[in-house]
């Protein structure tokens, strides 16, 4: 009985380990009047400390492998090694159970600033801003109209067949940080290790199967020449193409429909002709102004969310910070959304506002020089000497920014919702601090709060962890109970991809490892938030700190787990008596 007990009392020691953990969390909050983000520290505590599975708790002992192992010799007959066995499995299941509740009720909080990189809002004098989906957020009924405008564009401009009238946008079928195979016409996600994840691969609007899937690439993995380059665009041989814009939706939506009319009506084109069409009939619903002026014509209808980003902008002008706009929109365009937003002044407020910036190059062609625009839209010719508040300035690029402003290295903080066209150049070039915005983590957080998730990832990692352990058993009647585990494994996967989105899942995890997007989003952001509205929450002396999570050859060490908690929730001060 000793081999199959020490698992055992090593998941007792776990389970008391987090009734303590518990029992300080409470203390904790007593301190602080029930404060949300320590609950949310104590879940990503208790959820880390269960994902790290049954294999760790297995193997809290140093002879606990051994103890394993010494089952395959033992004498026992394959009745009661398959008993010993679901014992175990039972006894883990039980108290993984026990954990739920107290997962569920210390949920993480969506308004949280998430930290990838150590930042302090005390070193933070100037604050820069991109406007779409940073300042202005938009409602899904502009994704609907931007759709439909590409999609009669082809129809009237390119002659595409009429029968693509009948398609509508579909608000719930892809998601940002998509891979899109030009030459293939495919549509997939791709984890940070460049492999496809198995049933997220769509032609049209219909998977396919992942034996096709593993023909067609010879495996699962994307070699680096043909991935897109280092703004996602499919370029210079790169075939493949990364949809990292939240404007991208319904290009990625239009590319599925037209793939799915020619299929359906056995329609014999060309794969790279459908993307350049397509691509050109979304670049023409912007460049020619159509967005625009639609969006102009019923600025209550397409943008949400205003009062929030006006309240951020007070807040910091009144702490005397010096703010910045820098936009590839039209100055119309944002001087109707911000009298939406913020009123007729809104322009006090910032200290320089650039408009039709065209970024990314903006922040790597040195060429364009900036060009003052008059209130009417008016193009002056003058030579620009400096920089000043209440004027508009049009194009341009960062290096005569930093030469007439001096505002240089980590005292700026840009926010923007494009990880490659704002960011990425500003983290690696030029030192600024970076904030990513994200909207879809409110809806992904919520998600991962629910008990039906809770249960099911808690359950996942210690079956794994059980599966790990367990697997050096080598006899044939221990082998068919692991498999068994193993397919029950393989069977909780897709549910942990369709509780986000039933076609790709979540915008941040494969079945298990980080998606390429999440690679990207931790290299090129120090910090990123669901919306600007976030900073409401957190003082200017506030430090972000990223969760130390240890390496795969590092030991886990549950005071760490408490520090990492602090840094990811990253609780404002004055906000520690408000829940």
């Amino acid at each position: 009985m000793a081999p199959w007990s020490l698992p055992l009392s090593s998941l007792l020691k776990h389970t008391d380990c987090l009734q303590r953990a518990n029992i300080f969390c409470n203390v904790v909050q007593g301190l602080h009047h029930h404060y949300h983000p320590v609950r949310s520290r104590l879940w990503k505590r208790n959820f880390r400390a269960v994902s790290q599975g049954v294999g760790q708790l297995l193997s809290h002992e140093p002879r606990a492998g051994k103890c394993a192992a010494s089952v395959c010799s033992s004498s026992l007959d394959g009745q009661n090694t398959t008993e010993r066995l679901w014992s175990v499995y039972d006894e883990t299941k039980r108290q993984t159970g026990d954990l739920i509740s107290v997962i569920t009720a210390n949920s993480v909080d969506p308004d949280t600033i998430f930290a990838n990189n150590e930042m302090s809002l005390r070193d933070i004098e100037i604050y820069g801003f991109d406007y779409d989906y940073t300042l202005a957020f938009y409602s899904s009924h502009l994704h609907t109209l931007i759709f439909n405008i590409a999609r009669d564009i082809l129809v009237t401009n390119h002659r595409y067949p009429e029968g693509l009238r009948k398609y509508e946008y579909i608000p719930s079928f892809a998601v940002r940080g998509l891979h899109y195979d030009v030459q293939k016409a495919l549509l997939m996600k791709i984890d940070a290790f460049h492999y496809i994840q198995l049933g997220t691969v769509y032609r049209g609007l219909h998977p396919v199967p992942d034996e096709e899937v593993i023909a067609m690439y010879e495996g699962c993995h994307v070699p680096l020449e043909i991935m897109s380059d280092f703004y996602g665009k499919s370029s210079h041989g790169h075939t493949m193409k990364q949809f990292m814009d939240i404007f991208s939706l319904p290009e990625m939506t239009l590319l599925s429909c037209v793939n799915d009319f020619f299929m359906r009506h056995n329609i014999d084109y060309e794969p790279v002709h459908l993307y350049k069409d397509v691509k050109e009939a979304i670049r023409d619903v912007h460049v020619k102004g159509i967005m625009y002026r639609a969006v102009e014509a019923d600025i209550e209808k397409y943008i949400c969310y205003g009062e929030q980003s006006h309240a951020v902008l007070k807040k910091l002008s009144a702490q005397g910070k010096k703010m910045f706009l820098i936009t590839n929109s039209p100055f119309d365009f944002v001087d109707r959304g911000m009298n939406f937003i913020v009123g007729k002044d809104w322009r006090d407020l910032f200290d320089v506002v650039i408009v039709q910036a065209d970024k990314p190059s903006f922040f790597n062609d040195r060429r364009k020089p900036f060009r003052r625009v008059t209130d009417k839209g008016v193009l002056l010719w003058d030579r620009i000497h400096r920089l000043e508040k209440g004027q508009i300035y049009k194009q341009g690029n960062l290096y005569e920014f930093l030469r007439l402003t001096g505002w240089r290295g980590s005292k700026v903080l840009y926010f923007g919702d494009h990880i490659y066209s704002d960011l990425a150049d500003l983290t690696l070039k030029h030192g600024w601090r970076t904030g990513a915005i994200i909207p879809e983590l409110r809806k992904e957080i919520k998600i991962m709060n629910t008990p039906e998730y809770v249960h099911m990832m808690t359950w996942l990692q210690s079956l794994t962890g059980l599966i790990e352990q367990m697997q050096v058993h080598r006899d044939p009647t221990s082998r068919a109970v692991v498999e068994e585990w193993i397919k029950e494994r393989e069977a909780m996967k897709p549910q942990t991809k369709d509780i986000f989105n039933a076609q790709f899942g979540s915008l941040f995890r494969t079945y298990h490892n980080p998606t390429y997007f999440s690679r990207r989003l931790s290299r090129f952001a120090d910090i990123y938030m669901a919306s600007i509205s976030c900073l409401l929450n957190y003082d200017f002396q506030h430090t972000f700190f990223p969760r130390r999570t240890p390496l795969q050859h590092e030991a886990s060490y549950w005071p760490e787990h408490g520090s990492a908690g602090l840094g990811a929730s990253s609780p404002a001060p004055q906000d520690q008596s408000r829940v």
